[in-house]
């Protein structure tokens, strides 16, 4: 019965995307029938997963995510105990057997074997651990029969909160799904950044960070003051002393072909807060030592405009996944951090089922990144793989997201991201935070007020 069940899968994908690949990117396809929506929760996951495993079963099936774990997270870090602790590696790709898993890897990930001779990749047993708080579930059926993309793909109509294309039918649809998809509500960050030369030195940057959806503010939604608002998003440099003070505020607007990102910053230097449209696209981001854009961070976000979009299909991967050790208050970053990549102790991979999106830019646009390829995760719709090329078709930075889930809080997200410099050999890997005190805070009581330009003023002072 599961064979069956998974032979008539993959025929109807490969069909399925044979179909899509005739299509334009930005054809407004969108929302689904009622009748197909009934597959979410059913044959689907609430997400829109495939519910089943593999063939082989190294894919399990999704029976509901990790909700609970085995520990209670420590109250006073934010940080969820590690639920696997006794797993061990199935086996490790290296250079010595590379050969065997080329196909269920990207081309960054396997260009990273190249340029580190001893790099390896521990793969684990595959833990299908996404869920959702269950009230959004009912969030993403709607959205699957009524949002659908604006003219061009830049934005969103007649969308909830989260998730707009549980069962995408084109390339922009799987990304505004990585783009909305659920990180808490409200939740505050303490973390480092941390820009690792090729020798393995570095010097952390140390920030605070806060990313609240409008629904989540005191006294929710304000249909005027949050009109076309996603989210907003704060961020305060407190280390190290030269860039103390510096300070990042976004709103993030959804329909962005009606309104572009408003951002602004205070520079501790020239002590005043300014306006920053370059705070998007490939304009650069501070405290990285250059190695990264606007829309590098969180491994992809902003405007899609500059690119034609192609959905090339799904494939079975290697992608980080359930990376608890990245966590682990135990740990500290100089052994964590190597030169080249981070420790391979302390990483973790697991075989998932993604689907795969190239991104070409536009004729006559302009961006460092010729050519992007993403892998984004099925069950929580994180970006977990992304290529990048430069303007003459080589590869250029291999970035990954290291998945885990909060079961604490039914929140996906990430415990760090890495993105590597090919040819300088210098990477940077943002989100530890195994040094600081605290790590994440949850439903943070904020107020609309806390994001505007006289707040950002105060914060710098």
């Amino acid at each position: 019965m599961k064979k069956t069940m998974n032979k008539n899968f993959d025929k109807t994908m490969t069909a399925a995307a044979m179909l899509l690949l005739s299509l334009s990117a930005g054809s407004a396809f969108a929302k689904v029938s009622e009748v197909e929506a009934a597959k979410l929760g059913d044959s689907l996951t609430p997400l829109g997963a495939v519910k089943a495993g593999n063939a082989d079963g190294s894919i399990p099936a999704w029976t509901g995510g990790l909700i609970s774990g085995a520990e209670a997270p420590s109250k006073d870090s934010g940080r969820p105990a590690n639920p696997f602790p006794d797993d061990k590696p199935l086996f490790e790709i290296t250079n010595e057997n590379l050969a065997q898993y080329r196909d269920k890897l990207s081309p960054g990930q396997i260009a990273m074997f190249a340029k580190y001779p001893g790099y390896r990749m521990p793969v684990y047993q595959t833990r299908r651990t996404a869920a959702y708080p269950e009230a959004l579930y009912d969030v993403v059926k709607k959205n699957a029969t009524s949002t659908e993309l604006v003219a061009g793909g830049n934005g969103l109509t007649n969308f909830d909160s989260v998730i707009p294309f549980p069962m995408p039918q084109t390339a922009l649809e799987v990304v505004w799904n990585h783009i909305t998809r659920y990180r808490g509500g409200s939740a505050e960050r303490t973390m480092t950044t941390i820009p690792v030369q090729a020798d393995g030195s570095f010097v952390p940057v140390k920030m605070i960070d806060q990313l609240v959806w409008p629904e989540f503010l005191d006294g929710g939604r304000d249909a005027k003051s949050d009109d076309n608002v996603l989210f907003y998003y704060l961020q305060q440099i407190t280390a190290p002393a030269r860039l103390t003070g510096t300070a990042l505020l976004v709103h993030e607007t959804v329909d962005q072909v009606k309104e572009a990102r408003r951002a602004w910053v205070y520079n501790a230097g020239q002590r005043r807060v300014r306006r920053a449209p370059n705070v998007a696209y490939d304009g650069p981001a501070t405290g990285v030592d250059g190695l990264r854009t606007a829309d590098n961070l969180d491994m992809y976000n902003g405007a899609p405009d500059k690119y034609d979009w192609k959905l090339i299909g799904k494939k079975e991967m290697y992608i980080p996944y359930n990376t608890y050790k990245l966590m682990d208050p135990s740990l500290s970053y100089d052994e964590l951090v190597q030169a080249g990549h981070l420790n391979p102790e302390h990483l973790r991979y697991e075989l998932h089922r993604v689907w795969e999106v190239e991104a070409t830019l536009k004729e006559g646009e302009r961006h460092i990144y010729a050519k992007r390829t993403m892998y984004i995760d099925e069950d929580s719709w994180s970006a977990s793989v992304i290529d990048h090329y430069d303007g003459r078709g080589k590869l250029w930075k291999v970035a990954e997201g290291h998945n885990v889930m909060f079961y604490d809080v039914n929140t996906p997200w990430m415990a760090a991201e890495t993105l590597h410099d090919l040819d300088s050999g210098r990477y940077l890997v943002t989100g530890l935070a195994n040094e600081e005190p605290q790590f994440m805070e949850w439903d943070n009581k904020a107020s609309r007020s806390d994001f505007s330009s006289a707040a950002l003023r105060r914060i710098g002072r």
